[in-house]
Formats: C-alpha cells, structure tokens, sequence
C-alpha cells in the first residue's frame, strides 16, 4: 500500500517535503506545521507520521499531541494551531470549490462535475483543494487531475 500520490513520487522516499497524507492529518488535527519543523523530526518520526491513523477523534487528539511534543522537543515552542473548518471544504461533495474551479479554468479546458468530484476520495478531494490555493505553485494541480482520471 502506498501512502503517497504519483505527483509526489520526486521527495516522497526522502520525505523532505510534507506529504499530502500528513498534511491532510495536520488539517484534520488542526496543526500548523511548518517545513522547519519537519525538518527537525527524524526521518522514523516523519514516517509515523505518515502512517499513523488519524480518522476518530482520539486519533486525531493522539496525533496532535505526539506531533506536539515533537516539536516542542526539537524548537522549543508548540506548532501553532490551525482553524477547524467545519465542514472541511474537501468534504462538501455537492460544489465545487471555487478555488478548484478557478485552478481548472487556469490550466485546461477540462470542467469538473460534481457527481467526478463526490466520487473522489476524501484524500483526493483534499489534495485538489491545497493545489489550487492561491499562492501556491500550483504545478501538481495538473498532474493530480491526471492522477485522478480527470484529465
């Protein structure tokens, strides 16, 4: 089982970016965590990371607690926290996002229908979301649509 999408294949063994499947837990779990903060876990800390089970409530509280006091460990400070939306934009599967929507009209002709959207996993949902922020380099945007069969 892999825990990483395609598009993420070029720093995913070395784990020296933050992937999708941590990032989607540190939003789950409402943690900032910046690169320099990754940085300074070891790379088994970063793998827990990544397998670590973050789906019920007392996953999420035993997630953000150990990431915590990793942090605070290494930088002597606690990561900050992040805004719970409720609900996360990933999971409302009957719109789509505008920044989704604005990323697709940026770069290609492709639409999006809710119905492709909804059948799309929470994971997938998610990365698209982050991809299309603005701000962002946006360069997977294209390739996670590829990923996903929409393009």
């Amino acid at each position: 089982m892999s825990y990483f999408f395609d598009f993420e294949a070029e720093f995913t063994a070395s784990l020296r970016c933050i992937p999708m499947i941590v990032r989607y837990k540190l939003d789950l779990c409402g943690v900032k965590l910046k690169l320099l903060h990754w940085h300074q876990l070891s790379q088994e800390q970063r793998q827990w990371l990544v397998v670590t089970p973050c789906d019920t409530p007392e996953d999420q509280a035993h997630y953000r607690q150990q990431l915590r006091d990793w942090v605070t460990h290494n930088h002597g400070a606690p990561p900050s926290d992040l805004e719970i939306p409720q609900p996360y934009p990933w999971d409302i599967t009957t719109e789509l996002p505008e920044t989704v929507q604005q990323q697709l009209t940026k770069v290609s002709h492709h639409s999006l229908t809710v119905e492709k959207w909804a059948a799309l996993t929470p994971l997938q949902r998610f990365a698209l979301v982050k991809l299309s922020q603005p701000g962002h380099e946006n360069r997977n945007f294209w390739p996670a649509l590829q990923e996903f069969g929409l393009a």
